[in-house]
């Protein structure tokens, strides 16, 4: 396991050492959400297939960090193990102080509903739910009402979000824009340690996607929001303040803020790399 480097600089490898014979918490390290020594493979035999590979890596609090990578790279994965969808094949994770993979379904699915936000690129609203519906749904799903303090929380986000005019409206009666912007005052009215976004501008177009991912940023600037953003798309990485790169289901490297064209170029040479390699066998 290792510990991130601060926001602003590249991640040196840091052994962490426990004191006393005590491990040394998430917290302590300043992170949201780790993962540990994670792997994680499908099928067996000549079919196995390794999507991730001995992965150790943290989600600063209060940042936001893309993850990138090709198709088949894990992004996805190490994304859904992270946020308790999926579980590994080896290797621990965290939320917080909690490690997730020693816990039972129930009390992933409380953890996740208390804990955890997410924004999906297919927004996954309720249908027959109006917009204040749908924002205050996990605490419904949590079966109580937001305290004062919470309910003077959405009300900023639904002032900030400007969806004040739309609550009654349900989602069919909004643009894709709007029910991104529900999607994401959803995910963040619980203060969750942790909101994943999972190419949350993959069904907008460019103008509305690049409003949402100022959203995403602001919510972390601004709120000290932890957010970890899957996605292919450069220019939408370009607004997270690290970078996670994977290939192979490794974390290939751990920058900090790129602009679009250095992820682009980043992910170019990545995508040539491999096939100079089976070229350069070939020749031998």
């Amino acid at each position: 396991m290792y510990a991130d480097a601060p926001a602003g600089r590249s991640a040196a490898p840091v052994p962490l050492r426990s004191v006393a014979g005590m491990e040394i918490t998430t917290t302590e390290l300043g992170l949201a959400a780790r993962v540990q020594n994670l792997s994680k493979t499908y099928g067996a035999g000549d079919g196995v297939v390794r999507a991730l590979d001995d992965v150790s890596v943290g989600i600063r609090r209060g940042q936001f960090t893309a993850i990138m990578g090709p198709s088949g790279s894990g992004k996805s994965t190490l994304m859904h193990i992270m946020a308790g969808l999926d579980a590994p094949s080896a290797g621990r994770a965290w939320i917080g102080d909690t490690e997730i993979t020693v816990l039972r379904d129930t009390e992933l699915t409380l953890l996740r509903r208390r804990r955890v936000g997410f924004v999906f690129q297919s927004f996954n609203l309720v249908p027959t739910l109006d917009v204040r519906g749908n924002i205050l749904l996990p605490f419904d799903l949590d079966g109580r009402r937001p305290s004062p303090a919470e309910r003077a929380r959405i009300d900023g986000l639904i002032e900030s979000l400007g969806l004040g005019p739309r609550l009654g409206h349900r989602p069919h009666e909004l643009s894709g824009g709007q029910q991104q912007r529900v999607a994401i005052a959803r995910a963040l009215a619980t203060a969750p340690d942790l909101v994943f976004a999972d190419e949350p501008t993959g069904n907008l177009d460019s103008r509305t996607g690049r409003e949402v991912l100022a959203l995403l940023a602001t919510a972390s600037r601004e709120h000290g929001q932890s957010i970890a953003m899957v996605t292919h798309d450069p220019i939408a990485a370009s607004h997270a303040d690290r970078v996670l790169f994977l290939a192979d289901g490794r974390i290939a490297a751990d920058k900090p803020r790129q602009t679009a064209e250095q992820i682009s170029a980043h992910m170019l040479s990545a995508e040539a790399a491999p096939v100079a390699t089976a070229a350069a066998a070939v020749a031998r």
